[in-house]
């Protein structure tokens, strides 16, 4: 599974041919969790309150880029990486 950023610990990547809805997943320490593209919220899995909230700032930060990647995905494209959060 492709990273596409890291940063304070918290790792987001992204499945080849992954299945609907949209969405990338996150490591944070023992902590997994699913994140949905559309809406930022949490799919599946379980991160910490601030982790949560660090995550879904990134990921407004980044919504287009993540698309873009997602569609990469489904015709194993190429990924981009994605800033991460200062």
């Amino acid at each position: 599974m492709p990273e596409i950023c890291r940063f304070r610990g918290i790792l987001i990547r992204m499945f080849y041919d992954d299945h609907p809805p949209p969405h990338f997943h996150v490591k944070h320490g023992e902590h997994k969790a699913k994140i949905h593209l559309g809406t930022g919220e949490l799919i599946v899995g379980h991160l910490p309150p601030k982790t949560l909230r660090l995550v879904q700032w990134w990921y407004h930060q980044h919504r287009d880029e993540l698309r873009d990647n997602w569609q990469a995905c489904q015709f194993t494209g190429p990924l981009k990486r994605i800033e991460p959060l200062p």
